[in-house]
């Protein structure tokens, strides 16, 4: 290897560790006495419970005993709905079968999956199909899908309903 060439090799390496050293941002020790922070999660708490949407949103029904857990941006302006039930797999997707008058489709058997379409999809304007599915959170021996709500009944579901209504933000 020519001198210049080894040179230039041991320069770039040099610069890429100092480079990286200088883009490290250096975070202090706390002190003792330091005033305590809150944690930060880097997305903004909310401060009020949202409500539950009702069928004219989600352009499907809610299976009965099922509790809200939250909606959440799909993108493309769409959201999705989520919901949590204690009842079993087979009793949700029986009763969406009997609902929606279809008998969708099982695209998983482990952990079991079931989708029912509700709506047409559009590429250009949709991140999701319209649909309802359902999935079982008790597979395998597991415990449950955990309730992210605090303290609340029940600890955990057996079952969770995802609803993406047919037109985009949830709105009619």
């Amino acid at each position: 290897m020519s001198r210049t060439r080894f040179r230039a090799i041991v320069l770039l390496t040099s610069l890429g560790v100092c480079g990286a050293a200088l883009a490290q941002t250096p975070v202090p020790f706390p002190r003792p006495g330091d005033p305590q922070k809150p944690p930060t999660t880097g997305r903004p708490m909310p401060t009020t419970e949202e409500p539950a949407p009702d069928e004219r949103i989600l352009g499907v029904p809610v299976y009965p005993t099922a509790q809200f857990i939250g909606s959440f941006d799909a993108g493309r302006g769409q959201r999705y709905y989520l919901f949590g039930s204690n009842a079993s797999f087979i009793e949700v997707v029986n009763y969406y079968k009997n609902v929606l008058k279809q008998k969708g489709e099982l695209v998983y058997d482990e952990p079991p999956v079931h989708e029912f379409d509700v709506g047409r999809y559009r590429e250009e304007t949709m991140a999701f199909p319209p649909g309802v599915t359902v999935k079982d959170y008790t597979w395998g021996g597991s415990q449950g899908y955990l309730n992210p709500k605090r303290g609340a009944e029940p600890a955990r579901f057996k079952t969770i309903v995802m609803i993406v209504p047919v037109s985009p933000g949830g709105a009619p």
